[in-house]
């Protein structure tokens, strides 16, 4: 019987025990936490029953801690989280159901009643959503393969049970999907599943070779999902707040609770568009935490470089290009200079882990593409080193002034030729300055490696020519703007190995970033200086205060492309040449053109890479 809210608000104390002493006694461990859902007793009592039989099964023969840290970890790196949530609780179905029953007497009546629950819920027609400006029905999301073998599994066993017609339409729909058909076949061997690990190797197989078929290639084997440190995620999705061990520990604890939970229902409605499997900050502004103060300055920047590194910088050069740079739309900012925390790390905590693992990535996509990118640097390092020669040559000209050629006396009065002289013209030979500037936000995460690649290959074509270079990444951590360098000016070749460390995080102030650049080249004795920007076109951060006493501005939309823009034509008018390399999406597209001008390329891939880097530094030293 469905019970109204009112009913169920009335009977809530006693529904809410029912679902813990069913969960307590299959689990057969008191101390486990359960937060009951009443409004999934209000839609299906049985359906809320046979759940807590299923949690209480899980906790009791696997690990729920261990599988939803793997949730974690996979929705981390951008995996599908709804897709994959769907995967999930089907394999724990098959999983759990056979060990449910060698326990309890009984469950099949639940199963079997909580299953025709859901069929019905299936059967009713999705409300069809209408847009209030165009008048046209929005599109319908299409089912997953997962979300339709779990519909085919429910009708199989209600067949069996006799509650379902084998002619049934809604039966024909899934038996006559050959897709939902073969993935259950793959997922019944889960049957004998007796280890968490076996469970997760079967999830992470299927989701890869259904959804994604390159997420190995791109972010990395199961083990290296797997090595991924907790407190890395919660640096990634939390990276603005400056929280203490015990708050985040609270974090993480609300977080798997509520995805232990989630992980071990079969999804009443399987149109959501999430699951909540990812760690967002929403979620953890749910806990309660004090505001910073001015006292917690000190620990604020102990966090930031525990996060990132120590600064380099003496603090009394920090406090001055922070009063020389933090002004107008960047008021109440702070900028945080670092080698990075694999080179001068407050602690080697989990973050260095992650940053260790990372860098090991970004080398296994160097040593998969050597080929191409030796042979970009080998092109780009050629073609400038024969543009420096020209520039070493000197040109010789007839005039009518200069050093006389006694050879040409005879023309004099006897032809109209009185260009008897010659002139030695020399080109500048003051020297190049490059500032090779990546974009470290989170939004490079998926691409971090080809970046980490391109910039490589500057670097060391820059190195072999003997052009002094600076490479360094910038991301905005709260309302600290990073700036890490990998290697500086005049820092030996064997520090562009370094490069390899860079790695995508947090939001970005790309004006303030391109500002402190500037102000460095601009300290430089060398009399060109070229500055190379690459990034997605996308400046983008929701300005967090880290003091609470001043509010940082957000930097967004078209007034951050806007203010990225004047840096760059300001830049300019300083006599730095200045070349955006685009790494983004198409769509992104208009907004560098608004920020870079004609001066800027679309890098698709790193075949011609080299050439259109080339084309740019060539043409500078010719101008020049």
């Amino acid at each position: 019987m469905k019970l109204s809210p009112d009913q169920l608000e009335e009977h809530r104390l006693e529904i809410e025990n029912r679902i813990r002493n069913l969960f307590w006694t299959v689990s057969g461990d008191y101390s486990l936490e359960i937060h009951p859902d009443i409004q999934e007793f209000g839609r299906s009592e049985f359906l809320a029953l046979y759940n807590a039989l299923k949690q209480g099964a899980f906790a009791r023969y696997f690990d729920a801690e261990e599988m939803a840290l793997y949730i974690m970890k996979k929705t981390h790196l951008k995996a599908d989280e709804k897709v994959l949530m769907e995967l999930v609780q089907l394999c724990i179905e098959i999983a759990v159901y056979p060990l449910i029953c060698e326990a309890r007497k009984g469950v099949d009546e639940i199963r079997t009643n909580a299953w025709k629950a859901l069929v019905e819920l299936e059967k009713k027609p999705a409300v069809t959503k209408v847009r209030r400006l165009r008048r046209s029905p929005v599109k319908e999301e299409k089912p997953s393969v997962f979300h339709k073998a779990r519909n085919l599994m429910l009708c199989r066993y209600l067949i069996a049970q006799g509650e379902l017609a084998s002619d049934d339409p809604f039966v024909l729909k899934y038996e006559e999907d050959e897709e939902a058909c073969r993935l259950l076949r793959e997922i019944a061997p889960l049957e004998e599943a007796r280890t968490t690990a076996a469970l997760i190797e079967t999830v992470d197989r299927l989701y890869n070779k259904n959804i994604e078929p390159d997420f190995e290639e791109t972010h990395g084997s199961l083990r290296q999902v797997l090595a991924i440190p907790s407190d890395a995620l919660l640096y990634s999705a939390v990276d603005q707040e400056a929280l203490s061990d015990e708050q985040m520990d609270a974090v993480m604890q609300k977080f798997l609770s509520n995805l232990r939970r989630d992980m071990l229902r079969l999804s009443v409605d399987g149109k959501k568009n999430g699951t909540g499997a990812t760690l967002t900050r929403e979620m953890a502004e749910k806990v309660n935490f004090a505001t910073p103060t001015e006292e917690s300055a000190k620990k604020v920047k102990d966090y930031v470089a525990l996060s990132y590194g120590q600064s380099y910088l003496s603090d009394a050069d920090l406090r001055r290009n922070i009063a020389l740079l933090c002004r107008g739309p960047h008021k109440g900012c702070f900028l945080h200079y670092t080698d990075g925390i694999l080179h001068n790390p407050l602690k080697k905590n989990n973050q260095y882990l992650y940053s260790e693992m990372l860098t090991q990535k970004n080398r296994m996509y160097y040593y998969g593409n050597h080929r191409i990118i030796k042979r970009n640097i080998d092109n780009l390092a050629n073609s400038l080193s024969h543009m420096i020669a020209l520039r070493q040559e000197k040109e010789i000209w007839r005039d009518r002034s200069g050093t006389l050629v006694p050879s040409r006396m005879w023309k004099l009065g006897r032809t109209e030729d009185d260009k008897l002289f010659n002139k030695t013209f020399e080109h500048d030979d003051s020297e190049f300055v490059v500032e090779i500037l990546l974009d470290g936000s989170g939004s490079q995460m998926k691409r971090q490696n080809q970046v980490a690649a391109q910039g490589y290959m500057i670097s060391e074509a820059l190195s072999r020519v003997g052009i002094p270079h600076r490479v360094s990444s910038y991301c905005t951590f709260w309302d600290y703007t990073i700036l890490h360098r990998f290697r500086d000016y005049d820092a030996p070749k064997t520090d562009n190995e370094r490069i390899f460390e860079y790695h995508g995080s947090a939001t970005n102030r790309d004006g303030l970033a391109i500002r402190a650049a500037c102000q460095d080249l601009l300290n430089r004795q060398e009399a060109h200086k070229i500055l190379i920007i690459l990034s997605d076109g996308k400046p983008n951060d929701i300005g967090r205060s880290s003091q609470g006493n001043e509010k940082v501005r957000p930097y967004l939309g078209k007034e951050a492309v806007r203010d990225t823009a004047f840096e760059i034509r300001k830049a300019r008018a300083m006599d730095i040449a200045v070349l955006g390399i685009f790494s983004g999406h198409e769509e992104d597209l208009e907004a560098e053109k608004k920020i870079f001008g004609s001066d800027f390329a679309y890098i698709r891939n790193l075949n011609n890479f080299s050439k259109v880097t080339e084309n740019y530094l060539c043409k500078q030293l010719e101008q020049e």
